[in-house]
């Protein structure tokens, strides 16, 4: 019986890394795709209307000429960093788990959830400090601007916080510091 569930896991492994190299969902690097371009000229044909309205050296006109480049640059940067278009001739993020799409979602993802878990913990930390004070009620209330910047100071080391304060026991309440309400 073991020997057919490891044969299965194998077989199974060999199917899915299969299909990891396969196509996304009819999608082409942006570089390649002619619906990209054509959405790149058709922006760049837009603000060249615009740009026939003023005098050369004029600011409307310089501002437009600025635009024009940073267009462009865009959809450049765009192509050359291996970013997927699909058939409407936009970016599509690949969300999968892959590495070479890892600059799209989970990069991008975890900047997120670090710096969710610090404002996070620097309002756990200050209303801790603020219940420990002479007037709990008004300090969260109103607050003390010093000592928020100081704990939004050191908050920055939140993960290394989180985890000494699980391992002592400090992080999580017991079931009996928990309240219910009666049904």
């Amino acid at each position: 019986m073991k020997n057919w569930i490891s044969l299965l896991l194998i077989a199974s492994l060999l199917i899915t890394s299969s299909n990891a190299n396969a196509d996304v969902s009819g999608l082409k690097p942006c570089k390649e795709s002619k619906e990209f371009q054509r959405r790149l000229d058709q922006s760049v044909k837009k603000l060249e209307s615009r740009l026939k309205k003023y005098e050369p050296g004029t600011p409307p006109s310089l501002a437009l000429q600025k635009q024009i480049e940073k267009t462009q640059n865009r959809f450049n940067r765009y192509g050359n960093a291996g970013l997927l278009c699909g058939t409407d001739g936009l970016p599509h993020l690949i969300a999968d788990g892959r590495w070479n799409h890892s600059g799209e979602f989970m990069i991008p993802g975890m900047f997120f959830i670090y710096i969710a878990g610090w404002i996070g913990w620097v309002g756990r930390s200050y209303v801790q400090w603020a219940r420990s004070s002479e007037k709990p009620t008004e300090k969260e209330i109103i607050i003390d601007v010093p000592v928020a910047l100081s704990f939004a100071t050191t908050g920055f080391i939140w993960p290394f916080s989180a985890f000494k304060e699980f391992t002592s026991g400090n992080l999580i309440a017991s079931a009996e510091e928990i309240t219910v309400s009666p049904r």
